[in-house]
């Protein structure tokens, strides 16, 4: 048994299916983790997600701030954006059963020495105390109050993780760290407008200097942990650190999908072509 993770999809169907052939991937004994963002921006949304649910015994997967978007706007609590190319899920026939299904999925997953998670862990968190604070999250998505919950979850506020914080501000901090991270400092606080890749002379970590990728500070909780996350897609897979694996190289953005076998820590890529 191989397992293999890939970085965010974003209904970029081909270039997933060519690297399963590529790497001789078989439905019969191997496993495909993903760090979320199945769906969203691409030209085969629908696909991709029926794709995921009919291997869903094969699959293992954490949810993304885009398949949160698609949740939310399926409970009625957002409308679609100009950029949303999620309409055909939300007219298929079995729509309710494929968002059913994500409704049931973790945002962060552990298994064999590693964390998966979409975008990362804060620097003042264990993984234990992420482990815990997504389950918090992950609770209310399974419950009648995701509908409040998805009302209420998009936002920048709080900023930064408190443990006096209740309701839907502890779970929008929560949401944000573990989907939407990319830049934050060393106490947590977040900065969600950054986005740029870092090193960059013009960029956010070079004007702010405590200011830095969550993974990049010295003394995070997590510094010796294996972390696998997406959402990045300017870093193409590059970090500071080895136990930081970020992939998500930007497939949807005309670059490619890559990768990761969690036994030999090799890296594919593919093209983009979607």
């Amino acid at each position: 048994m191989t397992t293999w993770v890939v970085g965010d999809v974003q209904g970029c169907k081909k270039p997933l299916k060519r690297l399963l052939k590529k790497v001789g991937f078989s439905w019969d004994r191997d496993i495909l983790w993903c760090t979320g963002d199945l769906i969203n921006r691409g030209p085969n949304c629908l696909k991709t997600l029926r794709f995921f649910y009919k291997h869903r015994d094969n699959v293992r997967i954490v949810l993304g701030n885009h398949d949160l978007h698609l949740m939310a706007i399926a409970a009625g609590a957002k409308q679609l954006g100009r950029h949303d190319t999620l309409e055909p899920i939300l007219l298929a026939k079995d729509r309710d059963v494929l968002i059913a299904w994500l409704h049931q999925q973790p945002l962060l997953y552990q298994e064999h020495g590693f964390t998966l998670v979409h975008a990362g862990i804060p620097p003042q968190w264990s993984i234990k105390q992420a482990a815990k604070r997504a389950r918090e999250v992950e609770a209310v998505l399974k419950s009648p109050d995701c509908t409040e919950f998805f009302a209420a979850m998009y936002g920048n506020e709080p900023a930064i993780w408190s443990n006096d914080l209740k309701g839907m501000d502890r779970l929008r901090v929560i949401t944000n760290y573990l989907t939407r991270m990319r830049y934050c400092y060393e106490d947590g606080r977040l900065d969600l407008l950054s986005k740029g890749p870092l090193n960059n002379p013009g960029g956010p970590a070079a004007k702010n200097k405590a200011l830095d990728a969550w993974f990049n500070h010295p003394h995070r909780k997590t510094a010796n942990d294996k972390i696998l996350f997406g959402h990045w897609a300017s870093l193409q897979g590059q970090t500071s650190t080895p136990n930081a694996i970020g992939l998500d190289t930007g497939c949807v953005w005309g670059n490619s999908m890559t990768f990761y076998n969690l036994e030999t820590g090799e890296r594919l890529s593919e093209p983009c072509g979607c």
